[in-house]
């Protein structure tokens, strides 16, 4: 008798099962469904048809969901009504315990507000920019008679211009190089300009006109610094112009030298906008955007065009929930991207995001002017827009492709180190220290798609003894893994490894094990990693808890994949420790002082010399220093002179 087959035969009966299967799912589940709905409704009687941000909680308070609403109190009584719910939001429904709301004045700001919420809580339901990284731009400073040229990330706290978005930090350094070649400004800080009485090698190698040592006065300088603005701000043939005018000024005056200066300056233009891969002449400032969709991902391409000229690219792969529209992604990502970055004035996407009206009023009240996001039809930002949707498309192929690998190499992994499913998390340790000072313990996490370098974490070593790396490491796995049952004992919060990758041979395995096992924890997959003999990378030797060891060849991809993993748990431990010394060595005894900050600080060491000194002073000599009261004088005095 010929046997059933368990896969539908036709689109309509597929259509069938996965309902059924989804009924199915949503009937085992009612228990929780109706627990869900009920929480819901007890908020929903406190609402009032204001605008707002909703957040809902799972029975361990954590962010499932972050939403907006125009009417609160309508918006979240949609949520009880779960017949008309995909089966995403009945997923969604059944796991909510409760809900934390936030009223605003306006639904645009209640889209602003949303954007950094999901930022901060990174909720599983929402659409997520999984990069963290942020832009690099280029500032040019205003709080010095001879500003300098910088890269900057971060806040923009410091006075003066900042020109970007720009897609990476090599673009943002090839632009500078040329602009200094450009324009002659200088790159170094403001102490070193201070302090040189002669020009540097920039000057000679005639990227910096040498202000430090006057060889170009304030005026002159000045003009340069306008020129460099007018550059960056979009006028750069007009910059063009006005160089060529002074070659040939000089080349008809017999100033050979300065009209070759000239001509090197008019080549670093030319070289600026002829690296530009993208014609986006005519197009002002400008971002654009554009979507593509395949194999259940999606990709998003972004290109940054500031005064017609493309200060690079970047591709995107937000994570989504299954069953979310295009436009309601592009939305979402939007929405979170320009929530660190200033946005232009033109947006130009290749469809239209949700609420598109909206975004356009959050985008354009958060910025301070006109903010237009539009679908262009024609002309030249159309052929920009339609250039970025074949990279998108291009990209996203790229990503799948590489997944497919990185599968692979998951799945040979699990195989070699006999672990019943490919890891989706992996955690790699490993300490460092100089002869047991400053010993730092470093975490390092790593997925299907990478690193997950918000996830890392270091440990300062505080009870192991000197030069003990076992006692180090059992410290470490003591206070990860204690924290761990703690905040996640249901092992339902992601935060649980697949695999525990340590730095190291049979000492640290047995160190990891026994402390693993007082814990009570013995399903945890461990692994050690040691160098074979004479500490050859390609030799490494992995040992079991059993004490079973095992080798790959030296061109396993499995192979190079566990030294990634080790070395990037090398470099971060080294890191932490080299920034925890370098903190030790520019510590000062006076740190220890009750209400003593740097500006005191500073006082005291100015007019005594030296820490000591401050600790030997009688109470009238500190009260005589500048800047310090008689009230912090006597404080002082006191931490080195306790009473009794």
């Amino acid at each position: 008798m010929a046997r059933k087959s368990a896969t539908p035969p036709d689109r309509a009966s597929a259509e069938r099962f996965h309902e059924e299967r989804a009924a199915f799912t949503v009937r085992s589940a009612q228990p929780d469904l109706e627990a869900g709905v009920k929480a819901i409704r007890d908020t929903v009687r406190a609402l009032k048809p204001k605008p707002g941000v909703y957040r809902m909680l799972d029975a361990r308070g954590d962010v499932l969901y972050v939403g907006k609403a125009r009417a609160l109190k309508n918006r979240v009584a949609n949520y009880t009504q779960v017949e008309r719910l995909p089966l995403r939001l009945k997923r969604m429904v059944s796991q909510t315990r409760g809900m934390e709301i936030v009223t605003t004045n306006s639904e645009a700001e209640a889209l602003l507000l949303e954007a950094q919420l999901i930022k901060r809580f990174r909720p599983p339901y929402n659409v997520l920019l999984r990069d963290d990284k942020s832009f690099p731009f280029i500032l040019l400073r205003a709080d010095h008679a001879f500003p300098r040229i910088t890269k900057h990330r971060g806040a923009r706290k410091a006075k003066g211009n900042y020109y970007g978005p720009f897609a990476s930090a090599g673009s943002v350094n090839t632009t500078i190089n040329a602009l200094q070649k450009l324009f002659l400004l200088r790159s170094c800080t403001d102490g070193f300009f201070s302090r040189r009485d002669r020009p540097c090698l920039l000057y000679q190698i005639k990227r910096c006109s040498a202000p430090c040592v006057g060889r170009i006065d304030e005026q002159g300088y000045a003009e340069l610094v306008g020129q460099a603005k007018d550059f960056l701000g979009g006028k750069s043939s007009e910059v063009q112009k006005t160089i060529e005018g002074q070659m040939r000024q000089a080349s008809e005056a017999l100033d050979f030298e300065t009209a070759a200066l000239l001509r090197d300056r008019l080549r670093a233009a030319t070289f600026i906008q002829g690296s530009q891969a993208i014609n986006a002449s005519g197009v002002g400032d400008a971002d654009v955007f554009a979507l593509a969709a395949k194999g259940g991902q999606i990709g998003i391409q972004a290109f940054f065009i500031r005064g017609g000229q493309n200060w690079g690219h970047r591709a995107f792969f937000p994570r989504h929930p299954e069953g979310l529209g295009e436009d309601e992604v592009l939305e979402s990502f939007l929405a979170q991207f320009y929530e660190e970055v200033p946005p232009p004035r033109h947006v130009l996407v290749d469809r239209e995001p949700a609420e598109r009206e909206l975004l356009e009023e959050a985008l354009s009240e958060a910025a301070g002017k006109r903010v237009a996001i539009s679908v262009p039809q024609r002309g030249d930002r159309r052929r920009l827009v339609e250039q970025a949707g074949r990279n998108a498309a291009e990209a996203l192929d790229r990503r799948l492709a590489e997944s497919s690998t990185k599968a692979r190499i998951l799945s040979e992994l699990a195989e070699f180190l006999e672990l019943p499913d490919a890891p989706r998390r992996i955690e790699i340790y490993d300490n460092s220290h100089i002869q047991g000072a400053k010993a730092v313990g470093g975490m390092v996490v790593a997925g299907p798609e990478g690193f997950l370098r918000n996830q890392y974490r270091k440990f300062n070593i505080k009870s192991a003894q000197s030069n003990d790396d076992f006692g180090m490491m059992r410290e470490v796995m003591n206070r990860r893994f204690s924290r761990a049952q703690k905040e996640d004992p249901d092992r339902d919060g992601g935060e649980w490894p697949d695999l525990v990758l340590i730095d190291g041979g049979k000492g640290q395995m047995s160190a990891v094990r026994d402390t693993l096992e007082e814990l009570g924890i013995e399903d945890v997959p461990l692994i050690a990693v040691s160098k074979g003999p004479d500490r050859n990378a390609g030799r490494e030797v992995f040992h079991f808890p059993d004490g079973r060891e095992k080798t790959l060849p030296l061109n396993s991809p499995v192979l190079f994949h566990l030294q990634r993993l080790r070395d990037e748990a090398h470099r971060f431990a080294i890191g932490a420790h080299r920034a925890k010394r370098s903190r030790a060595i520019q510590a000062s005894p006076l740190d220890e002082i009750p209400g003593i900050g740097p500006a005191r600080k500073r006082a005291l060491l100015l007019h005594f010399g030296t820490a000591g000194k401050v600790r030997a002073a009688a109470l009238e000599d500190l009260q005589r220093a500048p800047g310090v009261s008689s009230a912090v004088a006597q404080a002082v005095y006191d931490f080195y002179h306790p009473s009794g």
